[in-house]
């Protein structure tokens, strides 16, 4: 009996330590709905944001997961849906300058105006790159784009900090199915440090001073 009921003890326990642990996934799972989209449905903004990840090995080329994301934001541009593209990363990080990376695959690559692109290179974490585009760029309304596994953390961050965001599935060719599932368990756990972030308003690692580079870059092609 004894052993039941420690036993018993234990399962409620572990139960409660996934509901613990799966909670902060839920609050940003759950926030995003309504405001997810796949590209041939994303609404109108005048700026798409572009969330940085990994540079290839060569430190100039975007891998797989940034490329898919840049194509996206491209083709969102050519349909009329977005007229300037910010592009948020680390532009100190371990495999390269990643807004560097961005905004020459953007223009060399794949055709669009050096005009159109604004580069952020303190977007250190999806977090700060939110809190950047509203605080430092001045955004009020944006699309988001970045991989489905990602796409509901970076909604609901940005969304949280005050800024009116959809989010685009971005694509992802030549993306495994082992890499997608991978990441995929760790933006479950990173949910925990957005909604800690979140619920402490912590500031973005880089303070910077407001930025007119958007506003600039919306009345250059305007014109």
């Amino acid at each position: 009996m004894r052993r039941w009921v420690s036993w018993r003890r234990l399962g409620v326990a572990a139960a409660v330590g996934v509901v613990l642990v799966s909670a902060p996934w839920l609050w940003t799972t759950l926030a995003a709905q309504g405001h997810l989209y796949d590209e041939a449905d994303a609404p109108v903004a005048d700026v798409v944001i572009v969330l940085g990840t990994q540079v290839a090995t060569d430190r100039r080329t975007p891998e797989a997961r940034l490329a898919g994301r840049l194509q996206t934001a491209a083709a969102l541009v050519k349909a009329g849906k977005a007229r300037v593209i910010l592009v948020s990363g680390d532009g100190g990080g371990d495999s390269g300058d990643e807004p560097a990376a961005m905004t020459s695959y953007l223009t060399d690559q794949l055709g669009i105006d050096k005009q159109r692109v604004v580069a952020d290179p303190s977007g250190l974490d999806t977090y700060d790159s939110c809190a950047r585009a509203k605080d430092v760029y001045g955004l009020s309304k944006a699309l988001i784009v970045t991989q489905s596994y990602h796409l509901s953390r970076a909604v609901t961050l940005c969304r949280q900090i005050g800024l009116d965001i959809d989010g685009v599935n971005a694509r992802c060719d030549g993306c495994g199915k082992a890499l997608l599932a991978e990441k995929s368990v760790r933006d479950y756990f990173a949910s925990g440090k957005a909604a800690w972030d979140a619920i402490r308003s912590r500031p973005p690692a880089v303070t910077t001073s407001p930025k007119p580079e958007v506003q600039e870059a919306l009345t250059r092609v305007a014109g």
